[in-house]
């Protein structure tokens, strides 16, 4: 496995803040293309076709698409077209069946894009992710202990606890079906060592390669998640918002319980509406220790510009 060698070469991920140049009017129309694309699976959706719902042309809406999100409408609507395929073969539903309601012409398109789309073939996915080899480490943090593990295409799984073994039973419990899970200390060292510096305030922004599988929306949550500036956190209600679902806070709260990479994504810094903490897959009193953390190294004038 290549994993330290991908790590330290691969390029970093365009940075979520980039939405932050658009004016509110642009990512007004962003969130309502995206909405359009949502209500119809990613089927039967062309550029032309999109622009028009919005009022902008195709070209405009192409432009702002990318910068806010880093992708284009083609790529959103083909990730929630992935998305109602991997639905249905969690299902029970055949790799054909699920082809074609998700709106593939051919059993070939989706073999073309799922190596972007999945991380593994659809029929590897439909067995719970067989085939996938992955390396994993532990280390001390301020946190306890931490298990980081990663593909040879970035990480795929971050977790807290106390002890080694319960760590290392949530990862096999997340990838069941991998033909391969080694602890492998050297490998995940540079990654390890990334988001150590991180907790310690060192490095507030985590540029590592990742490797997990999302839904559209899930991804559109992470990255709200991200945009929060260092220091501060936000409600579900208030992520929801920006994501122009009034009242899709549930949803949002879904989105960052299923995220497999805890403190990469920042899932912490969202919050109930009465500004508890609510909860948090690995504890609240982590949460309220990242939190705090964060706070203190904001007023220390440690934050990145």
């Amino acid at each position: 496995m290549r994993l330290n060698d991908a790590l330290k070469g691969r390029p970093p991920e365009r940075p979520a803040s980039a939405a932050a140049a658009l004016s509110k009017r642009h990512l007004e129309l962003v969130r309502a293309a995206c909405a359009y694309i949502d209500e119809r699976d990613g089927q039967g959706i062309t550029l032309a076709r999109l622009a028009e719902a919005v009022g902008l042309s195709p070209w405009h809406l192409q432009r702002l698409f990318k910068k806010a999100l880093g992708l284009s409408p083609r790529d959103y609507a083909d990730a929630r077209r992935s998305r109602r395929f991997r639905d249905e073969l969690k299902d029970g539903e055949s790799i054909a069946g699920a082809t074609y309601g998700a709106g593939y012409g051919s059993s070939s398109r989706v073999y073309e894009r799922a190596k972007t789309k999945l991380g593994m073939t659809p029929a590897s996915y439909a067995k719970g992710g067989k085939g996938a080899r992955i390396a994993y480490g532990i280390v001390d943090s301020p946190l306890g202990r931490l298990l980081l593990a990663a593909t040879a295409k970035g990480v795929c799984f971050v977790a807290l606890g106390d002890d080694d073994r319960t760590l290392e039973g949530r990862l096999r419990a997340e990838f069941p079906e991998a033909d391969e899970i080694a602890h492998d200390d050297r490998t995940i060292a540079p990654a390890a060592d990334a988001l150590l510096r991180h907790l310690a305030g060192e490095a507030p922004h985590i540029a590592l390669p990742l490797d997990v599988r999302a839904t559209a929306f899930q991804r559109r949550v992470w990255q709200e998640l991200e945009a929060i500036p260092w220091g501060e956190t936000r409600s579900y209600s208030e992520i929801a918002a920006a994501l122009g679902l009034a009242r899709g806070q549930r949803a949002v709260g879904r989105a960052c319980a299923t995220n497999p990479v805890a403190i990469v994504v920042p899932c912490h810094r969202a919050l109930r509406e009465d500004g508890h903490l609510g909860g948090y897959r690995w504890g609240l009193e982590r949460k309220e220790a990242l939190l705090n953390a964060e706070a203190l190294m904001s007023e220390a004038g440690r934050e990145p510009d």
